[in-house]
């Protein structure tokens, strides 16, 4: 995938692309949608970045390894800052994303839309 001096631009840019759910592959196996990253005019590597439904996968699973436990194990008040995270980032505008984070919280879609009209009303 890349030259011996690619290694520490690759290494660089890895947990970025581990945090994002992105998979890194070589550039010539890129597709029209994938990120190619150059480095010094070369192109090194490229990037597939997941679908947004696999993105608020990732996000939630990530919040409950921060969390260091289930996130439909939270008191209400967690439930409700979770909420509020992820609309500031954008859960929300994904189909079907009321009700991927209504069952990961434990909770009804109606629970997570009363959070989010409670924080539009505070």
């Amino acid at each position: 995938m890349t030259g011996a001096g690619d290694e520490p631009f690759v290494a660089a840019v890895k947990p970025l692309v581990d945090a994002m759910g992105g998979v890194m592959l070589p550039p010539d196996e890129a597709g029209p949608d994938d990120v190619v990253l150059s480095w010094e005019g070369a192109d090194v590597v490229a990037v597939r970045l997941p679908q947004l439904a696999e993105s608020l996968d990732h996000i939630l699973a990530a919040m409950e390894r921060r969390k260091g436990r289930p996130l439909a194990d939270l008191d209400r008040k967690a439930k409700q800052e979770v909420v509020r995270i992820l609309e500031a980032r954008g859960a929300f505008s994904v189909r079907h994303g009321v009700e991927t984070v209504a069952s990961a919280l434990g909770v009804s879609r109606f629970t997570v839309y009363n959070y989010l009209n409670r924080e539009k009303g505070a």
